[in-house]
């Protein structure tokens, strides 16, 4: 692959593919916490309608709520989104709603004794879930959530559908002029799995962070040797002696 290819179709894909990233990331960030925090309201109708909202949009093909956004919606509602808007109102839609399933878990996963005590400090629900259940639920949302943005970064590659120059569309035009299909597709993986390990480092960071602001102890890097050590000692530390001690 040429200089100028490079540089003026991968280079540029890498950089869309990023801003589909963030801009995605940041809508289905807004939608997951408003739609899950909605799950939890105490009126039914709030509930209803955010759990609507969840199963119509998990149930649905980020694909083709793609397309309909851009073809469909226009011939609707007489305006139109520019190909990179709809692909990420569609990618912040969709991946809200599953974000939105965390967002509720991680909230009803925080014990009946703190939004007593809430209540026992007469705070309002506003209150309580602003000083009590979200500090100790987002730290649990973030593992999760950082799989999520794994999912998010490599359904951009939908977007090439669109004929939006991301790093897929970019590969496939320097597929065909160049026809070398197992270069440029071999380091679009690497492309792919470096933005990947670097949201995955943040997220990691973040969840280190929010679980010191709370007085949790974060837990440190283990890595596959260290884990394989702790479960042997776990496996001999339960072996029960013999009766007699072992002894001759």
């Amino acid at each position: 692959m040429t200089a100028g290819l490079w540089e003026h179709w991968v280079l540029p894909g890498i950089w869309i593919t990023i801003q589909l990233t963030v801009y995605s990331a940041a809508l289905a960030t807004v939608v997951a916490f408003g739609v899950g925090m909605a799950r939890t309201h105490r009126l039914w109708i709030v509930r209803f309608a955010a759990g609507f909202y969840t199963e119509v949009f998990r149930g649905t093909s980020a694909l083709i709520l793609m397309f309909w956004i851009f073809f469909v919606l226009p011939q609707l509602a007489g305006w139109s989104l520019v190909p990179m808007w709809a692909a990420v109102l569609a990618l912040g839609l969709s991946y809200g709603a599953y974000g939105a399933e965390v967002v509720r878990g991680a909230l009803n996963a925080v014990t009946p004794a703190q939004r007593e005590a809430g209540v026992a400090l007469s705070f309002t629900p506003w209150q309580r879930m602003r000083l009590i259940l979200l500090p100790q639920a987002v730290p649990e949302m973030i593992p999760p959530f950082s799989n999520l943005l794994i999912e998010l970064l490599k359904g951009t590659a939908l977007v090439s559908l669109l004929g939006i120059g991301d790093v897929s569309f970019a590969a496939n035009l320097v597929r065909l002029a160049t026809t070398e299909s197992a270069e440029i597709y071999s380091l679009t993986l690497v492309i792919y799995f470096v933005i990947a390990f670097l949201l995955t480092r943040m997220m990691r960071s973040l969840e280190r962070r929010t679980k010191a602001g709370i007085g949790q102890r974060p837990e440190p890097g283990i890595g596959v040797m260290r884990k394989l050590s702790i479960r042997q000692t776990t496996e001999i530390s339960q072996v029960p002696t013999s009766a007699g001690g072992g002894g001759a």
